[in-house]
C-alpha cells in the first residue's frame, strides 16, 4: 500500500510545533508496518542543508494560481528511511518562519495543495491513500474531489483528513479564496468552504476527505460539543461515522533517557541517576542545588490555550511552596512578562527560558520530577507522554488527549500514573500541585506512580496499525 502524507512541517526536517513530530515519526511506524509512506512536504528556506544539499530534482511545472502560473519544482530526499518530496517554489517558501504571513498565507497554502495535486497527477505511480493533516493541507481533499475529479489516474485515490488542532483553520475571504483556487459560488455552500461569511480551508479538509481522525478518543468526542467545536461541530457530527481518535504516540528511539545525548546522566529506570540530571541542570540555571527539593517543568507555547492564564493566577501560591520551576517556551507577550516578573523576584526558584532550545527541553524532562500541563483543551499533548518516558510525574487537566493518557493517582488502591484536575480554576491546579508534592515525600509511592507511567507503550505502533486498517478500508 502506498500513502502520501501531506504536511506543513515533519520532523527532522522543519518543526513548531507537535504535528512536526506526528508526521516524523508516524511513517516511520507505518513502514514498519509495510506501508509505502512519502512524505510531501514545502521546501522550506528552514530545512537544514544536510536534507536539501543531495535533493535530486525529480519533477518541475507550473501551477496554475487563479491568473498566476507559478514555478514549482519537486525534490526528492531520504531522512530516517522516510522518501520526502519538497515543493520548491522560494517565493512561498524561503522565508524566515514558516507561518505567520497573514492573507499571505491563504496563497501560499493553496500553492502547496495545487502543487501537491499536480505532482500527484504526474506521478507515474499514484499513492492510494492521501493522508492530509491540518488547515494547510485541507483543499487537498476539496481540490481531489472537485478540480481533479475526472483524472483518469486519480479516480481510485482516497483521502484521510487529521486534525491536530482544530483551533487553527485557514479562515479567507471569499474572494481571496475564489480567486486563488479558480472556484465559484457552488462550492461555498453550506456543504463547501463557507464559513460564516468567509472560506474555512479546515471544513474543506472536513467537508470532503473520504476519512476523518482527530489525535486522540476524547478530543474526537469533544470536538463534536458547542464547547470545543471552534464553530464545526455541526460539520463534525454530521460525519461522526467517518470520525476516528486515535492516540498520538511519540518516537521511543529518540525520546529514550538512555540514549538521549543531551543529558549529563543516561539512565532507563533509576530515579537515583535520573536526579542527578536535576542536579546538573540546577547548576546550569544557576539554582540552588539539592537533589531532594521538587522541581516541576514545562515545555510549551506560552499560551490562553496551555493554561498559562491559570498558571499566572498560582503563580504566588506554587512559589510558596518548597519547590523549583523551570520553564522552556515562547508566545504571548503578557504571559513573557509575567514569567519575567516573576523569576526576577524568585530567582531561587523559577528560571525561565524563552524560546525553543530542543537539546534543553529534553534536560528539562529528564531533570524533572513533575510535568506542568493545566491545558484548557488538548487534542493529544506529547509532552506529556515524553515526561513519563522519562520518568516525569505529569500534572494534568482532564481534556483532551490528557485525559485519555493520564491516570489520576488513587492512594486506596495505588493505581494511576499522575495527577489531574477537572475544572480549569488556578484552585483547584494548585490544590492538585499540592498533592502531588505530598506524595512526593514518600519514595515508595512516588517510585509507584512514577513506574505506572514508565509501564506505558509509548511507541507509535498500535496508533500506526489503527492508521493502516483506516487506509485498508478504503482502499478495498
Amino acid at each position: 500500500m502506498k500513502v502520501w502524507f501531506a504536511a506543513s512541517e515533519a520532523v527532522p526536517l522543519v518543526k513548531t510545533g507537535g504535528l512536526a513530530d506526528v508526521a516524523g515519526a508516524l511513517p516511520k511506524a507505518l513502514g514498519k508496518l509495510g506501508v509505502d509512506v512519502t512524505v510531501v512536504l514545502p521546501k522550506y528556506g528552514a530545512i537544514p542543508e544536510a536534507f536539501t544539499k543531495d535533493a535530486a530534482t525529480i519533477d518541475t511545472f507550473e501551477v496554475q494560481l487563479g491568473w498566476r502560473r507559478q514555478y514549482c519544482g519537486v525534490l526528492e530526499t531520504h531522512a530516517d528511511g522516510v522518501r520526502y518530496l519538497l515543493i520548491d517554489n522560494e517565493s512561498y517558501f524561503k522565508r524566515h518562519y514558516l507561518y505567520g504571513y497573514g492573507d499571505q498565507e491563504a496563497e501560499r497554502f493553496a500553492f502547496f495543495c495545487l502543487a501537491v495535486c499536480e505532482a500527484l497527477v504526474r506521478s507515474k505511480t499514484p499513492p492510494d491513500i492521501v493522508h492530509c493533516h491540518d488547515w494547510q493541507t485541507g483543499l487537498i481533499p476539496m481540490l481531489l474531489r472537485t478540480r481533479y475529479a475526472y483524472d483518469p489516474g486519480l479516480k481510485p485515490v482516497r483521502t484521510v483528513f487529521t486534525v491536530h488542532n482544530l483551533q487553527y483553520q485557514g479562515v479567507f475571504s471569499r474572494e481571496l479564496l475564489k480567486d486563488l483556487l479558480s472556484i465559484g459560488d457552488d462550492l461555498f455552500g453550506e456543504d463547501g468552504l463557507e464559513f460564516y461569511g468567509a472560506g474555512s480551508c479546515m471544513k474543506a479538509g472536513l467537508r470532503y476527505a473520504d476519512k476523518l481522525t482527530t489525535v486522540s478518543p476524547a478530543y474526537a468526542q469533544e470536538i463534536q460539543t458547542e464547547a470545543y467545536g471552534e464553530k464545526l461541530d455541526g460539520v463534525l457530527r454530521q460525519r461522526a461515522g467517518d470520525l476516528t481518535g486515535i492516540l498520538n504516540g511519540i518516537d521511543t528511539d529518540s525520546y529514550d533517557p538512555q540514549r538521549d545525548p543531551n543529558l549529563a546522566v543516561p539512565y532507563r529506570h533509576s530515579l537515583a541517576k535520573k536526579r542527578k540530571n536535576k542536579s546538573a541542570l540546577q547548576r546550569e540555571f544557576g539554582l540552588p542545588e539539592n537533589e531532594r527539593t521538587p522541581m516541576i517543568g514545562i515545555v510549551s507555547r506560552l499560551a490562553g490555550q496551555k493554561g498559562f492564564d491559570l498558571i499566572g493566577e498560582a503563580l504566588p501560591e506554587l512559589l510558596a511552596e518548597d519547590l523549583q520551576m523551570v520553564v522552556l517556551g515562547s508566545g504571548d507577550p503578557h504571559f513573557e512578562a509575567m514569567l519575567r516578573d516573576a523569576s526576577g523576584r524568585h530567582p531561587d526558584k523559577l528560571f525561565v527560558w524563552f524560546g525553543f532550545n530542543e537539546g534543553l527541553a529534553r534536560r528539562i524532562y529528564a531533570a524533572s520530577d513533575m510535568f506542568l500541563m493545566p491545558s484548557r483543551f488538548e487534542p493529544c499533548g506529547l509532552s506529556q507522554l515524553i515526561a513519563m518516558r522519562y520518568l516525569t510525574v505529569p500534572i494534568v487537566r482532564e481534556t483532551g488527549g490528557l485525559r485519555d493518557t493520564v491516570e489520576p493517582y488513587n492512594e486506596f488502591d495505588g493505581t494511576g500514573n499522575g495527577f489531574s484536575f477537572g475544572p480549569a480554576a488556578s484552585r483547584d491546579m494548585v490544590f492538585t500541585v499540592r498533592r502531588a508534592l505530598a506524595f512526593y515525600k514518600d519514595e515508595a509511592v512516588w517510585e509507584r506512580i512514577v513506574k505506572a507511567g514508565a509501564s506505558r507503550d509509548y511507541s507509535w505502533k498500535t496508533s500506526a496499525d489503527a492508521y493502516r486498517r483506516i487506509y485498508r478500508e478504503l482502499a478495498q
